[in-house]
């Protein structure tokens, strides 16, 4: 954001039910979602003048913002798949501090898993063969294929192993079973990972996220309104987005992924270091997700990711060096399609100490000062990351 402008906090985040929510439609979850999250807040509904909505209906967010009762004078509605929501929220923020909003709220809902279990495929799960994906749709070259292949090629450029990517799922699940809202919870071991049946060379089953229902919502306000909120502000400091590629054969190096423009921009912007962050939020449909984004956000140096990683160094953990997707993440905790919003929303419990039983204390005592959420959308097609303190 531009210095001198006013400042934005996240007052508000929720979630809705998630897991297995067979009863509930994408809609209600919005909205459930949303009222939790001006709940947490303490706003009354009138007061949000912005809306943030993708992924759902003909004309998002105007259909959403119908439903939960909104008539918003500033929306948005980028869709750049999971990194959506980062994205949104530095739209809002900017948006806020050119003063064209004052309270914009961002609300995701999906019913992913009951939509696949009754049999309904909403959309094209392969994204379509429009466009340059004509190209890559009739090979057979999958979503996840793709980060497969992303991944092999950085196996084979830096000798990272399927052990230490493995670790990844293994602290990611170790963390979820301290989550009372996590979907999966019991422990794996590194074996447990490689024993599983394939799914794309070298990903088997817990190489992958999950598949859930659920909804998430995340308040932003302009500094003159944190005095009426019930909750301690966590601050906007800095974001970043940047678009990389959606045909595979545009994509310069399979080793780097969007994250290390939008990161790089939002370290810069907040006036922080990565070194300086207590805890990460990143996404991670696939374990190679997590390792390459924590190397392009500057974590660790490109090429030691799978060093970095390593189970048996639990950098990764709640109580870890690093901790990083706190909840479980959506390896074990939830994914329900798009799980950006999620992040955030972990992100600022960890930061205003309510992560009930996988919270974070740093040395003294303290849940966290800094926080950094990073979303990925497609195949590592789009990036946004925010840095968020208290």
């Amino acid at each position: 954001m531009t210095p001198g402008k006013r400042k934005v906090a996240v007052v508000g985040v929720a979630l809705s039910d998630c897991g297995r929510v067979d009863d509930a439609t994408p809609y209600t979850l919005h909205a459930q979602a949303a009222r939790r999250a001006l709940a947490d807040a303490g706003l009354d509904r009138a007061r949000v003048d912005g809306f943030a909505s993708a992924g759902l209906g003909t004309l998002p967010p105007a259909e959403v913002a119908e439903y939960l009762g909104l008539r918003p004078a500033w929306v948005d509605s980028t869709a750049v798949g999971g990194s959506t929501w980062e994205v949104m929220a530095a739209h809002a923020a900017d948006a806020i501090a050119a003063g064209h909003a004052r309270a914009v709220l961002l609300v995701y809902g999906s019913t992913a898993r009951a939509d696949i279990k009754a049999g309904r495929r909403t959309g094209d799960l392969s994204f379509g063969a429009r466009g340059p994906l004509q190209f890559e749709v009739p090979y057979g070259h999958t979503l996840i294929a793709k980060y497969a292949m992303a991944a092999r090629r950085h196996m084979h450029q830096y000798g990272t192993t399927l052990e230490q990517l493995a670790s990844v799922a293994v602290q990611a699940r170790a963390n979820a079973a301290l989550n009372p809202e996590a979907m999966f919870r019991a422990p794996i071991t590194v074996d447990d990972v490689l024993s599983g049946p394939m799914i794309a060379d070298p990903f088997t089953k817990l190489h992958c996220c999950l598949r859930s229902d659920g909804g998430a919502a995340v308040l932003l306000v302009a500094e003159e309104y944190v005095r009426d909120c019930r909750t301690a502000p966590v601050w906007i400091l800095g974001t970043g987005e940047h678009v990389s590629h959606t045909t595979m054969s545009e994509w310069a190096d399979f080793t780097v992924s969007p994250a290390a423009v939008s990161g790089r921009l939002a370290f810069e912007r907040a006036g922080v270091r990565p070194d300086e962050i207590d805890v990460a939020e990143v996404y991670d449909a696939f374990t190679y997700m997590t390792l390459v984004t924590l190397e392009d956000l500057g974590f660790c140096a490109k090429g030691e990711g799978g060093a970095f990683v390593d189970a048996g160094k639990g950098r990764l953990l709640v109580g870890g060096e690093l901790p990083v997707n706190t909840d479980g993440g959506g390896l074990s905790a939830q994914h329900p399609g798009m799980r950006g919003l999620f992040l955030l929303v972990e992100a600022v419990r960890q930061l205003r100490g309510e992560a009930d039983g996988h919270q974070v204390r740093l040395a003294d005592g303290e849940p966290p000062r800094l926080a950094v959420a990073s979303g990925t959308g497609g195949w590592f097609c789009s990036s946004g990351t925010v840095v968020l303190g208290r």
